[in-house]
């Protein structure tokens, strides 16, 4: 994965709450064995009408939304199944940062582990943040550094990051690279082992 450091995008916003995994990816679309190609079927149910054309109420095809790369949801995006499928679907469609008031924990980790930046704010701050993006095209930027959240007119923020997950998203490391960093030791253990 490469790594994560500032990310500046249009921002997308889904004022819905207990936004869960089956509508974030429909359980029809989890037969792929890959983790990609999955983007054209996110929040299929509600992006298109039952004859195939957009559904032009959808939060997403609104012409303002459209190339965002930050979504911001609101209470319990994510809650349902456990399906890793889910942000792998967000990331497809071209989603890095997604910000809401809280996650499910499961989705939340799933989120940081495929290179997702999931992060919590207050409810007053999403609302400011929801608001915004639903006047026009809405850009942010998130420094995972300095752990801030900020736009060109007066919004900032910090938001908090276990230094695990902040530690894998700056580097680009999933668990097997983080294996990986301890190659030599490993190794080296193995031969002692031999003896």
């Amino acid at each position: 994965m490469a790594g994560f450091n500032i990310h500046k995008g249009n921002v997308a916003a889904m004022n819905r709450v207990n936004v869960d995994t089956d509508q974030i990816i429909p359980k029809q679309f989890l037969k792929r064995i890959e983790r990609t190609g999955f983007g054209q079927f996110l929040f299929f149910d509600w992006r298109f009408n039952s004859d195939g054309s957009n559904n032009e109420n959808f939060e997403l095809n609104q012409s303002h939304n459209k190339n965002a790369t930050i979504l911001v949801a609101n209470q319990n995006f994510g809650c349902g199944s456990s399906r890793e499928h889910a942000p792998w679907a967000l990331q497809d469609y071209g989603f890095q940062v997604i910000i809401a008031p809280n996650f499910a924990d499961i989705f939340y980790n799933n989120c940081v582990k495929n290179g997702i930046l999931a992060i919590q704010l207050k409810d007053a701050e999403v609302n400011e943040l929801l608001e915004k993006a639903n006047q026009g095209v809405y850009e942010l930027t998130v420094d995972l550094e300095q752990q801030r959240v900020y736009d060109n007119q007066a919004f900032s923020t910090n938001f908090a990051i276990d230094g695990y997950w902040k530690d894998m998203l700056l580097n680009g490391w999933d668990e097997v690279s983080i294996t990986l960093n301890y190659e030599d030791q490993i190794v080296e253990y193995e031969k002692q082992k031999a003896l």
